[in-house]
């Protein structure tokens, strides 16, 4: 008869209610694909390590791959114990959640041993897979469709970013999608920036939207339903379709001194090059060939320039809608532009006192 060790286990509900913290024993490579917020990576095997288990497996069979693994845990055996008894220790009156893929034999496997080590763990049921159907059950559940939305616009380089970000520091209820998405919103967006996945861009949003469930709004900036490779959810679009609309405008000096300051040209020549290819479609011959001369030359404001005037502000005026929301703001300085979009801000909030507009 055999008998499996008996290692105490929790809900993924239960779990995101209590004080606890989780511990994803994955590989690196799958913890940065996708992990849940806050999580702290003690892999039980490394990349390599989970990749020789995966052929083994395959090759040999479920029991030479068992084999491996046990071999692989016992020499780290001294290096787990040493890491969990330090976050045990660091963190007394918190529940130390372990979690896998799926809830299985990796998970498992630490559990049990940290527990016979006398160490109070709890492994996760349903591993990071639990997570994810609680993150995809939110967007489609229309539990945020009762927030209002106030949606920043302006055309490239207004400092809208920015903006945003103080806003943030102050309190407001922002949510900073491209931050989230580490990516800038446009074909030069992700240049310089590591990529995430859709699911990792999807947890870091439940997490902020967990942190302002109890605001009847959220800021955001005007974006696509792409960003980069990552697709922003229906929810939040519908929200942009009746939100609030402040728009920026600003002098074309301005504009192009922000994204210069923005954007790492001459760091990152080649891929900028590349990437203007993507868009060569889009403009004549006569206009391509001026910003490509511009920026070969490294005239960076000149190409920024071209490039607002004849690619961005065409682009973003023909898809801008004019709405009886929408309040318009022109900006000179970054200082100047938050306070104007701080006043605008407390007049919709104002308006709307009757309603669930709220600070």
């Amino acid at each position: 008869m055999t008998r499996k060790l008996q290692v105490p286990t929790i809900d993924i509900d239960e779990a995101l209610k209590g004080n606890i913290l989780f511990i994803d024993v994955r590989s690196p490579k799958e913890f940065e694909e996708f992990h849940i917020p806050s999580s702290i990576n003690i892999p039980l095997f490394n990349n390599e390590e989970r990749v020789d288990i995966g052929t083994t497996y395959h090759q040999m069979g479920p029991e030479e791959a068992k084999d491996r693994g046990v071999k692989i845990l016992s020499e780290k055996l001294p290096e787990l114990h040493a890491a969990f008894k330090e976050l045990h220790q660091n963190n007394e009156n918190t529940e130390l959640i372990i979690y896998c893929w799926r809830g299985g034999m990796r998970s498992y496997s630490v559990a049990s041993v940290m527990a016979m080590l006398g160490l109070p763990v709890v492994q996760l049921n349903g591993g990071i897979r639990s997570f994810r159907q609680v993150i995809t059950s939110s967007f489609k559940a229309g539990t945020h469709d009762e927030k209002d939305f106030i949606v920043l616009e302006g055309l490239t380089g207004t400092r809208k970013t920015d903006i945003l970000l103080e806003l943030q520091k102050e309190g407001y209820p922002v949510i900073d999608i491209e931050g989230l998405a580490n990516h800038r919103g446009s074909v030069f967006g992700g240049i310089g920036l590591v990529p995430i996945s859709q699911k990792e861009f999807e947890s870091r949003l439940w997490s902020r939207l967990e942190q302002l469930k109890d605001s009847s709004y959220v800021i955001i900036e005007a974006e696509s339903k792409r960003i980069g490779n990552l697709i922003l959810p229906d929810f939040m679009l519908k929200g942009k379709e009746r939100a609030y609309s402040i728009f920026l405008e600003a002098p074309i000096d301005f504009r192009v001194k922000t994204i210069c300051d923005t954007y790492s040209f001459e760091a990152f020549h080649d891929e900028f090059r590349e990437a203007l290819f993507i868009i060569k479609k889009r403009l004549s011959s006569e206009m391509f060939s001026n910003i490509l001369t511009s920026f070969e030359k490294k005239d960076y404001p000149g190409f920024v320039s071209y490039l607002l005037t004849e690619y961005y502000d065409p682009r973003y005026k023909h898809a801008f809608k004019e709405t009886k929301n929408n309040a318009i703001l022109y900006i000179t300085t970054l200082p100047q532009g938050y306070d104007a979009v701080k006043q605008s801000i407390s007049k919709i909030l104002e308006k709307n006192t009757a309603t669930h507009l709220y600070v």
